[in-house]
């Protein structure tokens, strides 16, 4: 049990290492190239720190797995915004400005609406993994069309400031960490995989649990630092932009890819658990911005609001060890 530890301690530490690189590199290398701050900010950031979860649900996929697949994405869009808005939140509360981040929020509700129907039957087919990647294409056609449209983006304005902090190095040595990044991703991913499957079957607990639990929190940590490094600069549309964007190529892009790859079985835990809580954190965040505008504050999450969030993580977490080890 020792080394699957080890495996899963350093597969996540490597992953978010190259996670952190393969986003820097494309970033940069795209801004070399003269990509628009909004298209880096909405593509290659959204795609860089979703990029753990597309790799490892993919391994997953292929090896057999789809509990861990499936508990990887749904878990993440889980660990996104109850722990990460919640944490967020309770550094600095979440205001939001940007007409495009006030669009994803209902695409997202769609979205997990459409994830449900499809869970219904308990299988993911190939069919249903391209569709979603069909509607995954279709959104981010959309939404870049309707960014570039826009002058003055609050997202477009804070990635453009973002990318003139950073020290920017040559071109070359931007697909260099690019490209070193993407190695790292991959190793770090199938060493990741092979210790969670370990560990899951040394505890007897299911490789869906392990997957909604810490492969989900390993693989949500870019998400976690440039959310709170974003809140603490005051840039509120990062860091819920962050959340909802990466949701969205969880539910789309992650399983898309795995159920292409391999159709997936799904237990009726799936769609009567973990869809539910997903479904429920979603729609409170309808309420939670609703809420604060009738207030006469402005669209924000508070701190107030942002315990609840990080109140309603724990419970989850609790009642599915509970659950995993037959309590």
């Amino acid at each position: 049990m020792a080394l699957p530890l080890l495996a899963l301690a350093l597969g996540l530490v490597l992953l978010v290492w190259s996670a952190d690189r393969f986003v820097d590199g494309a970033a940069v290398a795209a801004r070399h190239f003269g990509m628009p701050p909004l298209l880096i900010g909405m593509v290659i950031v959204g795609f860089g720190t979703s990029a753990p979860e597309m790799v490892v649900s993919a391994f997953s996929a292929a090896q057999g797995n789809p509990g861990l697949a499936l508990g990887n994405a749904y878990g993440s869009n889980i660990t996104n915004i109850a722990l990460i808005l919640g944490l967020t939140a309770l550094v600095s509360p979440i205001a939001v400005h940007s007409q495009v981040l006030r669009k994803e929020l209902p695409l997202l509700a769609a979205v997990t609406a459409l994830a449900a129907c499809q869970l219904w039957d308990g299988v993911v087919t190939r069919f249903e993994a391209v569709l979603l990647l069909g509607v995954f294409g279709g959104l981010m056609g959309w939404s870049i069309r309707q960014g570039l449209q826009k002058k003055g983006d609050a997202l477009g304005s804070e990635m453009a400031e973002e990318l003139e902090a950073m020290a920017m190095p040559p071109a070359r040595a931007a697909v260099f960490w690019l490209l070193v990044g993407l190695l790292f991703l991959i190793v770090s991913s199938r060493l990741l995989v092979w210790g969670a499957v370990e560990i899951a079957q040394g505890f007897g607990v299911s490789d869906l649990v392990i997957g909604l639990t810490v492969v989900a929190v390993g693989t949500s940590l870019p998400e976690l630092a440039s959310s709170l490094a974003a809140a603490r600069r005051g840039e509120h549309d990062i860091a819920l932009g962050n959340v909802l964007g990466s949701n969205l190529f969880n539910t789309l892009a992650v399983v898309g890819i795995a159920g292409a790859i391999h159709p997936m079985a799904v237990g009726p835990e799936v769609f009567f658990r973990d869809i539910p809580v997903m479904a429920a954190l979603t729609v409170s965040l309808f309420a939670i911005g609703y809420g604060s505008g009738a207030r006469g504050e402005g669209r924000r999450i508070n701190r107030l609001e942002g315990a609840a969030l990080l109140a309603c993580y724990i419970g989850y977490m609790v009642f599915l060890v509970f659950t995993a080890f037959g309590g």
